[in-house]
């Protein structure tokens, strides 16, 4: 009952009309209109800003047990009754009431991203039932169930591609600006928008377990944590009440002038000091959920800015985490690369092995007709064995080959491959190895200038990963890492993680949020590649990119710093303007009207400058590409006698006329989930 009535009187509308006695108590003082003290119009203002004040202040004393800054303002409002002055008790809580309004202001706005998580959660979904559509609650989906999403409409649930292809915009989700192209097989996310064709999914996460809504869980539990700063502001708002008391007795014992022990009681309250933090941290937290970066705590976002050290898993992380076919080697005449990749792939069609799933892949790419393979055998831990068109084929590792008495003099090869930091396929036809298969993961594009970037601001980075020693270096070199350490199970990830925070370093972690968990929840703030869906990486960490984009680690660095610096100039804001307002008190040079005057234009400004986080601008590698630039162009290509229909987004980069006319054009072109950059001549 009690927080209904503060809620009801601390709103916009009783705040407003609060306000109009204010004003009218002004008006009656500018034109000297003598009232009663019990007619002054203030007394609206004090009944209806002051009371929830009041029951605040005495909620948090006797519930909570907690001696609040909204005591202290009581205590002020009471005092400027004792002496008669209405105006100043009215204006002390209407000002108090309007700073709790532009905190709620700047929360809601922080929380932007939050709405329209909320706002985008589908109501309804089309099932099929029977080969028939029917329009069914998202309640009423189970998992398994047939949906159809059409051209401009939500998806209702999690679930796969089961036919039809399109491009969804993921950006709520993800902060990626352009669609994503989907097929068969490929997962759909709740709540994300499809752009073209028609597509049927299979369900397979409802509700609570749904991506969307546990986003939006993630979202509205990111400011439970308090940061350290926040809790020492606490303090020291809980020790302002006893020092406000102690200054103000003294004032009036030593001048004889009670107001102006009041005037102190007026500008010594805490209010500036309590916002300076709160406030800085929901900003930054919305800031960030903009660009697809949740932060799970204001204690993550403040440790993060003052850390020296990065530590990055390799796998899912610094690369994509897919193995994908790098080399095809022919060691004999008698056969081509794609011979090679045919036979191979019709060995490993029916294996279940990683390695064997991504040459089939490739071949199937490549357009490779793939035979059925015949007396199929695998051996775990080893390779495959059948029998096919070309004879008999072995496809493993050494081993493999060497328990089969086929002789290899391909060390050299495997050498390159292994320093390359490449997974090998030896390929053996009717007893004789007759070429490599090469895989190996793919470096993110964005890797190599990330690192670049947290070099430039004094941030050293690591490699801990459990791959050997020479891929890990391989990679490292890609990316421009030199402290790589390899061959590391989770537990000595771990270990590692201790022993930097021994050193003295301030770690940050980023994995992949599965066997990373141990060092990821032992740093001193983690980041987790948080791919839309992951539970394990969404939860172990701090701060998840949903995206996957690793280049917005210096964008995190930049906010957290800059979140940091607002925190602190808040407070010293903060604190000299109390300084300055409690001396001219007990000089006399300010009374209970227009010392509250000061104290709470001190808050109105540390409110507003947190506030401007919310927009700012860190990072031009990171903002959504300007529609102006941007051509949707369609284009229609005839390939062997096939027409084929594509939609691509292209960005103009760079534009250069040469002497005869003819123009060069540097453009980002997305098209088919790739991004490349290519030069054009029209």
């Amino acid at each position: 009952m009690i927080d209904e009535i503060t809620d009801f009187l601390f709103g916009l509308k009783m705040t407003i009309i609060s306000g109009l006695f204010l004003l009218v108590a002004v008006i009656f003082m500018i034109f000297s209109i003598d009232t009663p003290i019990y007619l002054n119009p203030a007394w609206g203002t004090v009944i209806i800003s002051g009371i929830p004040m009041l029951l605040l202040a005495l909620t948090r004393l006797i519930r909570e047990k907690w001696v609040s800054s909204a005591l202290l303002i009581a205590i002020a409002m009471f005092a400027s009754l004792l002496i008669g002055e209405i105006f100043a008790a009215g204006e002390v809580a209407w000002i108090m009431a309007l700073g709790a309004l532009l905190e709620d202001w700047t929360v809601e706005r922080a929380k932007k991203g939050l709405r329209n998580l909320i706002d985008l959660t589908p109501q309804t979904g089309r099932k099929i039932v029977n080969g028939t559509e029917k329009i069914v609650a998202v309640d009423e989906i189970q998992i398994g169930d047939t949906l159809r999403i059409l051209p401009g409409e939500s998806v209702p649930v999690d679930g796969e591609i089961i036919q039809g292809t399109s491009s969804l915009d993921q950006s709520i989700m993800t902060g990626e600006s352009l669609p994503i192209d989907k097929e068969i097989g490929d997962e759909v996310f709740c709540g994300t928008m499809n752009l073209y064709g028609s597509i049927d999914i299979k369900a397979t996460s409802l509700g609570e377990n749904s991506s969307l809504q546990k986003l939006i869980d993630l979202v509205k539990a990111a400011d439970e944590k308090q940061a350290p700063t926040q809790r020492i502001a606490d303090k020291w708002a809980t020790w302002l009440v006893p020092v406000a008391l102690i200054i103000a007795i003294a004032a009036w014992l030593v001048t004889g002038n009670i107001e102006r022990g009041v005037t102190v009681l007026v500008v010594f309250c805490p209010c500036a000091l309590i916002l300076a933090t709160p406030t800085a941290i929901m900003a930054a937290i919305g800031q960030a959920t903009k660009y697809g970066v949740l932060i799970k705590s204001g204690e993550a976002l403040e440790i993060l800015g003052g850390l020296n050290t990065l530590v990055f898993d390799k796998t899912g992380t610094l690369t994509y985490g897919n193995l994908e076919v790098s080399d095809i080697i022919p060691l004999s005449d008698e056969i081509s690369e794609m011979g090679l990749l045919k036979m191979t792939a019709s060995c490993e069609k029916l294996s279940e092995h990683p390695l064997a799933k991504a040459i089939v892949s490739n071949a199937k790419e490549a357009q490779v007709d793939i035979e059925e393979p015949n007396d199929f055998k695998m051996y775990p831990g080893k390779g495959v064995k059948c029998q096919n068109s070309y004879g008999e084929v072995l496809a493993g590792n050494a081993k493999f080959l060497n328990e089969n008495n086929i002789q290899m003099d391909i060390e050299s090869n495997l050498d390159q491959l292994r320093y390359e930091g490449k997974a090998s396929i030896i390929v053996a036809l009717n007893g004789q190895v007759v070429g490599l298969i090469g895989l190996s993961d793919v470096v993110r594009e964005d890797s190599k200038s990330m690192i670049q970037n947290l070099d430039k601001i004094g941030v050293e980075s690591i490699i801990l990963t459990g791959d050997n020693a020479e891929t890990a270096n391989y990679f490292a070199k890609q990316v421009g890492i030199s402290n790589v350490y390899g061959n590391l199970l989770p537990e000595e990830k771990l270990e590692w993680i201790e022993k930097f925070k021994k050193q003295g370093k301030k770690v940050c972690m980023i994995g992949d949020g599965v066997n990373d968990a141990p060092a990821l929840k032992s740093a001193d703030v983690s980041v987790a590649m948080g791919s839309v869906g992951s539970d394990v990486a969404i939860e172990a960490a701090d701060i998840a990119l949903l995206g996957d984009d690793i280049g917005k680690i210096p964008y995190l660095k930049k906010l957290s710093n800059s979140t940091l610096f607002t925190i602190k100039a808040n407070i010293i804001m903060s604190m000299t303007i109390n300084a300055v307002a409690i001396v001219c008190s007990v000089l006399g040079l300010l009374n209970p009207v227009t010392g509250a005057i000061v104290h709470n234009a001190g808050s109105c400004l540390v409110v507003l400058n947190a506030a401007l986080l919310y927009d700012r601008h860190f990072d031009d590698s990171i903002k959504k590409i300007d529609s102006e630039n941007v051509e949707h162009s369609h284009y229609h290509y005839h390939n062997d006698g096939e027409h084929t229909h594509s939609h691509e987004n292209i960005k103009i980069l760079d534009e250069i006329q040469t002497e005869n006319g003819i123009k060069h054009m540097h453009v980002h072109k997305h098209a088919l989930k790739r991004e490349s950059c290519e030069a054009y001549h029209t």
